[in-house]
């Protein structure tokens, strides 16, 4: 079965109140057994736009990783980053070639 994984750009505007969703996030994550693989960190932009920050969170399997995002204690802590910051978030299932 391929892993999924949720593929995240996000601008923070309030790194201070972020720190807030960053707590709340691991309730979930832990619930649902996500692994960050990328976490922020150094960067370069070759083709397109990004936002300043990458995340990239795996998962079991893809049903697992909708299931997160679509939790009441993910729906929390994403109420506390909607607030202060701007992100695109993709779920993508994982290649099982």
């Amino acid at each position: 079965m391929a892993k999924a994984y949720w593929v995240a750009h996000v601008d923070v505007d309030d790194p201070e109140a972020y720190k807030a969703y960053i707590a709340a996030n691991a309730v979930a994550f832990q619930k649902y057994g996500a692994r960050f693989l990328v976490r922020g960190g150094e960067y370069e932009t070759r083709e397109g736009a990004v936002r300043a920050r990458t995340v990239v969170l795996e998962f079991p399997d893809y049903e697992t990783a909708v299931a997160c995002y679509d939790s009441p204690e993910y729906q929390q802590a994403k109420a506390l980053r909607d607030p202060v910051s701007t992100g695109d978030l993709v779920i993508v299932r994982g290649y099982d070639g």
